[in-house]
């Protein structure tokens, strides 16, 4: 083969290559690793930029870990992770991944059901919250910055509908502040609450890709 006809050659390849990859890219599904499957998936601003990226929440499908539950129903207790990709030119980067962060939704709540994940975005954060009935929810805020999404802010909310003590926690300032009922009426709107602050002491940010399960982090030692 003569050396003209070799460079076309390998420009051919990599022109398919590059196409092949640019139609990959197009669609955040082709970005789920083998043994996944999407359970949501939600769009939004992450990065600054105007456009509209994705986050996909996944899950397991190892058929052993399909067990019975205590009411010796079938369950799928499969671990739940996520994925953040960025919008480029209409084309999808991975930001980070992390694919086993969550527990399944079928885990042992005890006496109670086990709470509710929900992911949305607002105002360029990514919100991780626990919703928990009549024991309130908590949420995790994450902003990306450092090349990674990391905890910018916890809040938590005990009780529900009445509320009996809320923390929230700001990671960037570095203050935590506690609100503890002290008073309560017939309509919570005239509840009174005692306010506390506090500095807290951290070393570093929290990073999304990084956590290895969301249901041990200790958010008492801040």
């Amino acid at each position: 083969m003569s050396m003209k006809r070799l460079l076309i050659f390998f420009m051919i390849i990599m022109i398919d290559n590059a196409y092949g990859q640019s139609t990959k890219d197009k669609n955040p599904i082709d970005f789920l690793p083998q043994g996944y499957s999407l359970v949501q998936k939600i769009t939004g601003d992450l990065n600054n930029d105007a456009i509209e990226d994705c986050v996909l929440l996944i899950q397991g499908t190892d058929k052993t870990k399909i067990t019975k539950n205590q009411n010796n129903d079938r369950v799928d207790r499969n671990r739940r992770g996520v994925i953040i990709l960025f919008n480029k030119n209409n084309k999808y980067e991975l930001a980070i991944s992390n694919y086993d962060c969550f527990s399944s939704e079928n885990e042992d709540g005890g006496t109670y059901f086990p709470p509710d994940l929900v992911l949305t975005i607002r105002n360029g954060n990514l919100y991780i919250e626990y919703a928990h009935g009549r024991y309130g929810y908590w949420q995790y805020i994450f902003r990306y910055q450092h090349s990674d999404f990391e905890l910018i802010g916890y809040f938590v909310s005990k009780g529900a509908p009445v509320i009996e003590s809320e923390t929230s926690i700001n990671f960037s300032t570095k203050r935590k502040q506690e609100r503890i009922k002290t008073i309560q009426h017939e309509s919570d709107v005239y509840d009174m609450f005692k306010s506390k602050w506090a500095t807290i002491k951290m070393d570093t940010y929290l990073r999304l890709s990084e956590i290895p399960d969301f249901d041990v982090l200790d958010m008492n030692k801040y």
